[in-house]
């Protein structure tokens, strides 16, 4: 099949959580070839649509079909520890079968699995090599690899697929600057039909095209990102023109409709003193009262008619300004004196992952940029230093209350809701309490009670973020891996504003430099073996 001819087309499309939460109504979508940037609000249904098209889930109603063959890589990989390289790439069984081949084993059953397939090895190490993981044997196990190299394993799985149809939700979330590269050519590479959800604006650029999912439909923009973005300053500014248009009128309507009452008031009081003076005819006076009357009341129901209309319009306009609710983080009040010293490290060596040579003391109100490519030991570290893994020899202490955002947001309990979640970690506050808290992290009424196991990835990143910082007693150490892993850009901004104004001490593993050095990073550090220091360009370029 040819790349014109794959596509994705959702027809009449409904979908709801068991809780009887509504994603998607009558919902309808045709991705055609080209690459599709799927873009929207945390929690707008994204990754729900991307687990609806790969079959994962099951609409209520409606229908989803795609043509050309489904590859599909979820926001979270989670692959066996104790799967092969090769398995996980689906080509164990035809390896097997040329090993036995070339060994003398001539049983019919060996070339049926071979097939044509008589170089998936070499193909399976090229795809590997394209994607910067060249170095990984394929009899390695997951166990050994981390979390950036099992995302690139998966998707070099998906390449050598070769389907026509693939879905990437989030594919750039813990990979280094090399490995983005990597797969920022390997999407630009693409010839079928590929839909992507990612908050990545680099990858962003190099779509055709972006669809906006908002309030359960899709906008369609022609371009990159910056192409979109300046289509919707055009569109807002167009909107918020029309929005003081409408006021204006608003207020015009409501001036006449206050001068008709005044007229009609005056002409009852010269009615009045008319018939109290006897200075005509009854008969006239009643004909003029009732003239008056009606007169009076055509144009007062005219006006009224006419604020009415002036509101609608005013209703329609402001309908297409956007005013997207933005979380409000408040971190508490945890000043660390710059004399301090928070943390001690001394040749640390964690139960997986490199060992780390050197030592480093962290002082104050630091913020340290721990950066360093996929596989270094940067989740190892931090795990370590949390307490959740005990290193094998060497020390890592910590002198203040700490607090730890995992990568994988694996400390929330998938069964109890959001706000029973946030108890776990602040008994002492109310049921009230931790509503009020959570309405600033966008969980307001019933989303407070929302499973934690139903939470899209960016809902999942705020939940947890509220349970580690209303904790009690306050973090005077965070520690941050791959913080905006899954966020949208607006809730990266405010994550940014509110770790600018934290006064405690930081340690953020992360590869998005502008996050980096938006948040006011004081001491860049590189772990590759050991921890050295580096600068943001280096980072950027992949050193």
């Amino acid at each position: 099949m040819s790349a014109s001819d794959t596509h994705i087309s959702c027809t009449s499309l409904s979908f709801s959580w068991p809780d009887g939460t509504e994603v998607f109504s009558g919902f309808d979508l045709t991705v055609g070839p080209g690459r599709t940037g799927l873009i929207g609000l945390n929690g707008c249904g994204k990754s729900t649509l991307l687990r609806l098209i790969a079959g994962e889930l099951a609409p209520l109603e409606g229908e989803i079909r795609t043509r050309g063959g489904l590859g599909y890589l979820p926001q979270t990989v989670t692959l066996d520890t104790a799967l092969r390289v090769d398995q996980v790439l689906g080509i164990a069984d035809r390896r097997a079968a040329i090993d036995a081949v070339e060994a003398g084993d001539v049983r019919e059953e060996l070339f049926t699995v071979i097939g044509d397939d008589w170089d998936v090895e070499q193909r399976a190490r090229a795809a590997l090599d394209g994607l910067g993981l060249g170095d990984i044997g394929l009899d390695r196990t997951v166990g050994e690899m981390s979390g950036g190299e099992c995302v690139l394993l998966r998707l070099a799985a998906l390449l050598l697929a070769r389907p026509g149809v693939l879905l990437l939700d989030e594919p750039t979330n813990n990979l280094d600057a090399v490995a983005r590269k990597r797969l920022y050519d390997a999407v630009v590479a693409w010839t079928g039909a590929l839909l992507l959800v990612s908050h990545d604006r680099e990858l962003l650029e190099r779509v055709d095209r972006i669809a906006d999912l908002r309030e359960g439909a899709v906008t369609w923009y022609g371009g990159n990102l910056s192409a979109y973005e300046e289509a919707i300053a055009v569109e807002q500014e167009a909107a918020q023109r029309m929005v003081r248009a409408a006021e204006s009128d608003v207020q015009r309507q409501k001036r006449e409709l206050a001068d008709a009452h005044m007229k009609l008031a005056r002409r009852r009081r010269y009615g009045q003193k008319m018939w109290d003076t006897k200075r005509e005819p009854k008969v006239v006076m009643g004909q003029r009262k009732r003239s008056a009357q009606e007169s009076a009341g055509k144009h007062r129901i005219l006006h009224t008619e006419r604020l009415a209309e002036a509101r609608e319009r005013l209703d329609e306009a402001e309908s297409a300004v956007r005013e997207d609710e933005e979380i409000r983080i408040e971190l508490p009040t945890t000043r660390v004196h710059p004399g301090n010293e928070v943390l001690l490290l001394r040749d640390p060596v964690p139960p997986y992952g490199p060992p780390l040579h050197g030592k480093l003391t962290v002082s104050g109100p630091e913020r340290i940029a721990l950066t360093g490519r996929n596989g270094a030991g940067k989740t190892a570290l931090l795990r370590t230093i949390a307490g959740e893994l005990a290193p094998l020899s060497g020390e890592a202490t910590t002198l203040v209350q700490l607090g730890f955002l995992p990568q994988r947001l694996d400390t929330l309990d998938d069964a109890l809701s959001v706000a029973d979640n946030v108890k776990r970690s602040a008994p002492g506050l109310s049921d009230n309490g931790v509503r009020a808290r959570l309405a600033r992290f966008l969980f307001k009424g019933g989303a407070a009670d929302h499973p934690a196991g139903t939470l899209s990835g960016g809902e999942r990143f705020r939940a947890t973020l509220a349970m580690l910082l209303l904790a009690d007693p306050a973090p005077r150490l965070l520690l941050l891996d791959e913080p905006t892993n899954s966020l949208d850009l607006a809730s990266v901004r405010r994550l940014t504003e509110a770790l600018e104004a934290y006064e405690g001490a930081l340690i953020v593993a992360s590869h998005d430099v502008p996050f980096l050095e938006a948040i006011g990073v004081t001491r860049w550090l590189r772990l590759d073996g050991e921890l050295r220091d580096t600068t943001p360009e280096e980072v950027r370029a992949g050193r």
